[in-house]
This record gives C-alpha cells, structure tokens and sequence, in this order.
C-alpha cells in the first residue's frame, strides 16, 4: 500500500521499508536524534518523518532538512514478491 513504513530485521539491522507511492525505499529505521523509530512515523513529500520530534529524512538520500544529520539508505531490489535489501559489509 503507498504511503505505508514498516520495520523489518536483516542480518541484525533494523530496516525501515517504506513504500512512498508505489516506490519503495529502505533506510536504517533509527533516528539519529533519539533513537526513534522511524518506520511508527509518516511520509511526507519525500521524507520518512519521524513520530518523536519530527525530523524528516530524504527517502534517496537520508539526509535531513531540519538538522545536520542523516540514516543510512540501502540499496533494494524486488524479485517477485520479495525485497532484497543490499546491507553494507561489516
């Protein structure tokens, strides 16, 4: 469904998956701020926001226009039914 944020675990990396109109992104679901959990917040032009004080971060990017900070973003690919997300190395 667009517009929707869900909170997935791949190898110990909680992912934020967010389908953004019928787009699909993938970000590290915690804010840098305090820790929010980003997949609980919304999506706005662009941006997952986050539900604790609000700081949005570009879906392409991560990076934030409220403050000098940013999430990391994954790169994804879909087969199918399932989401392959690219995580990187250790």
């Amino acid at each position: 469904m667009a517009g929707t944020a869900r909170q997935f675990q791949a190898e110990n990396v909680d992912v934020c998956l967010v389908n953004n109109q019928g787009e699909l992104a993938a970000v590290n679901n915690w804010c840098p701020h305090r820790q929010g959990p980003l997949a609980e917040g919304w999506i706005e032009e662009g941006r997952i926001v986050c539900p604790w004080h609000a700081w949005g971060f570009d879906l392409r990017t991560g990076e934030c226009l409220e403050e000098n900070s940013r999430v990391a973003v994954y790169a994804l690919k879909q087969q199918g039914d399932e989401v392959l997300i690219e995580l990187p190395a250790e």
